[in-house]
């Protein structure tokens, strides 16, 4: 066999072969410019017609506190909730194709604590107190949870294409009864936090988990209001036979119809989401294979949308805010209204709230509001005891009139800047491999509609060959191959490996291995220490990505190129560098 140089690299500045995607003379493609100008308006309505009005009559102590810039900024957001050892840090590698820095999986409840995974220039930790306080990161409105809860969550960042343009929110398993119940903090006003301010989230179990503990079931009704983010992700259905997992799903719908009210059937995905590096834990049956491939590619197609549709998200949440905060004004308003001018008005208050749902419908009544924005009368009530009434500020037609103003103008006009076409949304830089359908992208563009030149020490922006979203199967309809320089992440040598790997464990064996490597024409030691680099585990056999990098390390080597320097460059083409620094 003859391993041929692979020749001159591309400049990564240039826009991949394949991609019509245009590219502004800023750099940015024109959903990401749709992008930027949505939030810099957005924030800019918010703050001048919507926030004084939260403001007025402290919509902060009912809700939420106000939205910051960072907040509106920030990136599209998924969080995963789930009890413990359901696969949550797992299948955030899952994602990512590498661990994150402070990660840790184990069979015991090993994530104690609220964890942001975003990007940055090189893998570190920033302790909670600190991000609660940094202007560049939107997580300042924590600070009301305390000390305690601040203790408990970290940023962790790392150089990782999928965080271009996503944040991860790793949360704490959830232990069964009330074990995990004093905790220091209010666990379900945070996740609540979190939840309005995420596009996703993910409730994760597995098929020996299907118990819903007491503070399980409080975080999840703690989503009321979200529940077009919620997916149920039903995870290690590989280790079930057919029999058992048609039992489980049964009894997992069972549970949630028990917590979740709505006559909507839940959307429940099935899957294994294992990292492509690590070995399933525990029987793996078969029976299920084409079934959790299907299920984890509609899972995967779900998550592509969710930056390309970021710009629309973020909209929709102002204005589903606005329409509360208008709410809690006229609701504040009325109350205020009602009491008299001189004596009595405690009791007035007291009669106020213990008759609050007919004080809603004069309101609803008054000013022709609809019921369904009104909030939850117990839980208002609750609130509202901590305030005196009479503190509150006088109804204010100026502060609804400018809110109205945003609701019924400047929202609007913002939506006729979105294309009316799915075929006019680009991927917003989010990945789109690893599915078999006739629309996809060609793997060259999958990535992302451009190529960005790196920064110093920066890899080129392709998914890691580990992750899911990694172009690791072929779409190509080219009878000619892919155009592996427009993206050098594309895995070279997968027919080589199929030929020469174990059907079922889907690895090449010492001896297959080294049947293969001889073929190059390299001395012995020089294979050696090729053998050394690309079995980084230590297991004695090579998976699809390990052989990769030992195929592309001979190839290098013919090319007279020195071992250490063909090293760096192979990890930097497939995106290993967060995983091996060695």
């Amino acid at each position: 066999m003859d391993i041929k140089g692979k020749g001159k690299a591309k400049d990564p500045s240039l826009t991949p072969a394949g991609s019509n995607i245009n590219v502004g003379s800023d750099g940015l493609t024109a959903e990401e410019q749709l992008y930027q100008e949505t939030v810099h308006r957005l924030q800019k309505s918010y703050s001048k017609k919507i926030k004084p009005l939260e403001q007025a009559y402290c919509f902060e102590g009912f809700h939420s506190a106000p939205l910051t810039a960072q907040d509106i900024g920030s990136k599209p957001m998924i969080l995963l909730l789930g009890q413990y050892s359901t696969g949550k840090t797992t299948f955030v590698e899952y994602l990512l194709g590498e661990s994150y820095p402070g990660a840790h999986v184990g069979i015991e409840p090993t994530t104690d604590r609220f964890v942001a995974i975003m990007n940055g220039p090189e893998p570190k930790v920033i302790p909670g107190h600190a991000a609660a306080v940094s202007g560049d990161l939107p997580f300042s409105g924590l600070t009301k949870f305390g000390t305690k809860f601040l203790s408990r969550f970290q940023v962790a960042q790392l150089n990782n294409p999928l965080l271009s343009n996503l944040t991860l929110i790793d949360t704490p398993g959830i232990l069964s009864g009330s074990k995990q119940i004093q905790r220091g903090y209010d666990f379900t006003s945070v996740i609540n936090w979190f939840a309005e301010r995420s596009d996703l989230v993910l409730l994760l179990f597995d098929g020996y988990k299907l118990d819903i503990s007491d503070e399980f079931k409080g975080a999840i009704q703690s989503l009321r209001g979200h529940e077009d983010k919620v997916r149920i992700v039903l995870n290690k259905c590989d280790q079930i036979n057919q029999q058992q997992l048609m039992r489980v799903y049964g009894a997992l719908m069972w549970s949630l119809g028990k917590v979740i009210p709505t006559p909507e059937v839940n959307r429940v995905y099935l899957g294994s989401f294992w990292p492509k590096y690590k070995t399933p834990v525990g029987t793996v049956y078969e029976d299920n294979i084409d079934l959790l491939i299907s299920e984890q590619r509609d899972l995967l197609r779900d998550l592509r949308s969710i930056p390309k549709n970021a710009a629309l998200r973020r909209v929709n949440e102002i204005v589903k805010r606005a329409r509360q905060a208008r709410v809690h004004a006229h609701i504040i308003g009325h109350l205020r209204s009602e009491l008299p001018s001189m004596f009595g008005k405690n009791k007035k208050a007291k009669a106020m709230l213990d008759d609050l749902p007919a004080e809603f419908r004069k309101i609803q009544v008054k000013y022709n509001l609809p019921p369904g924005d009104f909030p939850n009368p117990e839980a208002f009530k609750k609130d509202l005891e901590a305030f005196k009434i009479a503190d509150f500020n006088k109804f204010s037609q100026r502060l609804i009139a400018n809110a109205d103003e945003a609701l019924a103008s400047d929202f609007p006009r913002l939506m006729q800047k979105f294309p009316t076409s799915n075929n006019q949304a680009g991927n917003f830089g989010f990945p789109d491999s690893g599915s078999s359908s006739q629309d996809e992208t060609t793997p060259s563009a999958r990535f992302s509609e451009k190529q960005r030149t790196p920064a110093p020490g920066m890899h080129v922006p392709y998914p890691p060959p580990y992750s899911a979203m990694a172009a690791s199967t072929s779409t190509s309809r080219n009878p000619f191959g892919e155009d592996t320089d427009g993206n050098p992440g594309i895995l070279r040598f997968r027919t080589l490996f199929d030929g020469n790997c174990d059907p079922k464990s889907k690895v090449v064996s010492a001896d297959s291995a080294r049947n293969v490597l001889s073929q190059s024409g390299l001395p012995t030691e020089l294979l050696r220490e090729v053998w050394t680099i690309a079995d980084w585990d230590s297991r004695g056999e090579l998976d699809q990505v390990q052989f990769e990098v030992a195929m592309r390390i001979c190839e290098r080597l013919k090319a007279h190129e020195p071992l250490d320097a063909s090293k760096a460059s192979v990890f930097a083409e497939l995106g290993l560098l967060n995983r091996f620094h060695g």
